[in-house]
C-alpha cells in the first residue's frame, strides 16, 4: 500500500509562521487603533451602520449606472410601445444618470437619444393618423 503526502511548495517552519502571524497581528492592532481614532473624531466611516463615505459614493454611482441602463432599455422599448410614457421617462432617467456622474455615460446619452426618437415617432404617428397609437392599414 502506498501513501501519498501532499506538500505545499512554500512550506515554512512553525517558528517562521509564528513570527509572521505576530507581525500581522501587530499591523492589525495599529489599523484598528487608527479606525477607532477616526470613529471617535467622526472623520472615518461609521462602524455601527457599516456604511461609509466610500460605500455611499459607490452606491450613488451604482444607482446612476442603473439609471443609465434603464434609460437605454426604456428608450428602446418605447420605439415600439407606449411612446408617450417611455420616451419622456427615458429622457429624464438619462439626464439624472448624467447629473449623478454615471460611469456609463454613453449608455445614458443613447437612452436620451432613443427617448427623443420615441417622441419624434409619436409626433409622426399623430401627424399621419391623427391618433396616438400604431395603426396599420388592412
Amino acid at each position: 500500500m502506498t501513501t501519498l503526502i501532499h506538500r505545499r511548495p512554500d512550506t515554512e517552519s512553525d517558528e517562521t509562521r509564528t513570527a509572521a502571524d505576530t507581525t500581522r497581528t501587530g499591523a492589525d492592532d495599529t489599523r484598528t487603533g487608527a479606525t477607532e481614532a477616526q470613529a471617535e473624531s467622526g472623520t472615518g466611516p461609521s462602524t455601527e451602520s457599516g456604511s461609509g463615505a466610500a460605500t455611499g459614493a459607490r452606491r450613488k454611482g451604482t444607482q446612476a449606472d442603473g439609471m443609465a441602463v434603464a434609460s437605454f432599455i426604456l428608450g428602446l422599448v418605447g420605439l415600439l410601445v407606449m411612446n408617450l410614457v417611455l420616451g419622456p421617462l427615458s429622457l429624464v432617467l438619462g439626464a439624472i444618470a448624467l447629473h449623478r456622474g454615471t460611469t456609463r455615460r454613453g449608455r445614458a446619452l443613447l437612452g436620451m437619444t432613443l427617448g427623443a426618437a420615441d417622441l419624434i415617432v409619436l409626433a409622426a404617428i399623430v401627424t399621419a393618423d391623427g391618433t396616438v397609437s400604431w395603426n396599420f392599414p388592412a
